[in-house]
This record gives C-alpha cells, structure tokens and sequence, in this order.
C-alpha cells in the first residue's frame, strides 16, 4: 500500500474508534452551534486531534486543513491535508448509522490521496492520483448506467444556505422524474465514496466544504466517473457545487438541471 495511504488509513480508524466508542453517550450540552444546522460536537475535536497527531507525526513538513481546527502546521504550502473528522455529525448525534471520516491529501491544489473511513460498517474506500480507487482492497469502478431512467442518486439539500432552496427543489423535481430514486443520508463523504464503488449512479449537491469533497472527488476520479460543478466547470472544489457520475450520466444529468440553474450558481 502506498505510504501516504497507510497513514491517513491509520488516522481515519483512530478516529472511527473515537466516534464508535462515543456513539450515545455525547452530552447535549457539549454540542455547539457553528453556524445554522450546522453542529460540533467534542467527538468532532478529538477525532480531529487523533487525525492530526498521526499526520504530523509522518508528515511534519505537510499542511493540515481542517474543518475544526482550521489551517495549522503549514510549513510546506505543496502538501496540504484536508479534514472531515466526522461528516454527517447531525446523524451521529441522532444515533442515525450514516457518517464517516474523510481525509484527502491535496498537492498544489489538486487531489492527490483520499481516504474515507465508514466506522460503523469498517469500510475503509481510499484513492491514490494515477493508481486507482479501492473498496477493501478491491478495485471500485463507477456503474455504466447511461441514463436517468432506473438511476439511482444521491444528492444533499442546502439546509446551511437556504438561498439555493428554489433552484434546488427545481433540480430536484426534474431529476426525480424518470430516476429509480434519489437518496440523501446526510454524508457527502460518504455519498461521493458510494458513487466510486457504485452503489450509486450519481450525485449532486450545492454549499460543500474543501474537506467534504477532498478525498471522495479522487475517488471517483480514478474509479472511471466524471465530477464538475453544475455548470460542467473544473471549479468544483472553489465554488462548493458538485456532480458527479459515469460520463454519459453526467452529462444527462447537466443537461436536466441546466434550466434551473440561477444566476450565482452561474458564476
């Protein structure tokens, strides 16, 4: 395995025991409000301080990013990790099994390693720029599906930014039509590593983070899938709008929510 993976794998299952081991037991009066829906809870810190330790501890020259604790340890500005150490917290405060911890290694600016960890299930999904995607161990490959009809996507509803809700619902209402259905379980981590290895034909959604994205788009990438913004731009990780499928879905899929497109998802 490829050393860089090694160790983010090693942080992502530190982490993953830090959630399992806290799973119902978090204090309500510990959990805080970063913005609206949007929460942090002290398994959030302290998973993030696991994932940083072992980094840093490899990597001591690297940048780290995370969605915690922010911009630290940046001496080498061409390395950078980025941190999800939890996504899908509101799940995991509600016991909801659909959450898991993303760490993705960004080089000059471009994806270069992703890891994504599922410690409810022990999946572990990790992607090496060049070298593919892999699904415990097994190569992951996106679904050949050609079109919407009988595709089954994932997507995530713009709770944070509710200015988007109209174009949204729009897109939504277009896409649904003629799809097998479309899921959203509240981890784009999660979601992004489940279009890799097929377990959904395509996903969309508006207002992401860097570390939600970091380690999934690579994935996808390397498994044979296509992931731009919802213009079809490469601004993806910039502008926080993504999708993401085989070709052909891909592109099914821009063509169908193209009309519904408003002038600040435009720019």
């Amino acid at each position: 395995m490829d050393p860089m993976i090694t160790i983010a794998t090693r942080a992502a299952r530190a982490a993953g025991d830090v959630i399992v081991r806290s799973l119902g037991r978090v204090d309500p009066r510990k959990v805080a409000v970063k913005s609206r829906n949007d929460f942090v809870s002290d398994v959030d810190r302290q998973a993030e301080r696991e994932i940083v330790a072992i980094l840093q501890k490899a990597y001591p020259a690297h940048g780290i990013l995370g969605e915690e604790g922010g911009r630290t340890g940046a001496r080498e500005e061409e390395y950078v990790w980025v941190i999800d150490p939890l996504d899908g917290t509101t799940n995991f405060l509600h016991g909801f099994p659909q959450f898991a911890v993303s760490i993705g290694l960004l080089y000059r600016g471009r994806p270069e390693v992703g890891v994504i960890y599922d410690p409810m299930r022990q999946e572990l999904f990790t992607a090496k720029r060049g070298a593919g995607a892999t699904l415990e161990n097994r190569r992951m490959r996106v679904t050949p599906h050609p079109s919407l009809p009988a595709a089954l996507l994932g997507t995530g509803f713009p709770f944070k930014d509710q200015s988007y809700i109209d174009p949204y619902l729009a897109m939504l209402k277009a896409l649904i039509k003629d799809t097998a259905g479309i899921r959203r379980a509240g981890s784009a981590a999660l979601d992004l590593a489940y279009v890799a290895a097929g377990r959904l034909d395509g996903f969309w959604e508006i207002g992401l983070q860097l570390w939600d994205m970091a380690a999934g788009v690579l994935m996808i990438q390397e498994a044979g899938g296509i992931v731009t913004d919802l213009t079809g731009s490469d601004r993806f990780l910039e502008n926080g709008q993504i999708l993401a499928a085989n070709p052909k879905l891909h592109q099914a899929m821009l063509e169908t929510i193209a009309p519904h497109l408003d002038d600040q998802l435009r720019r």
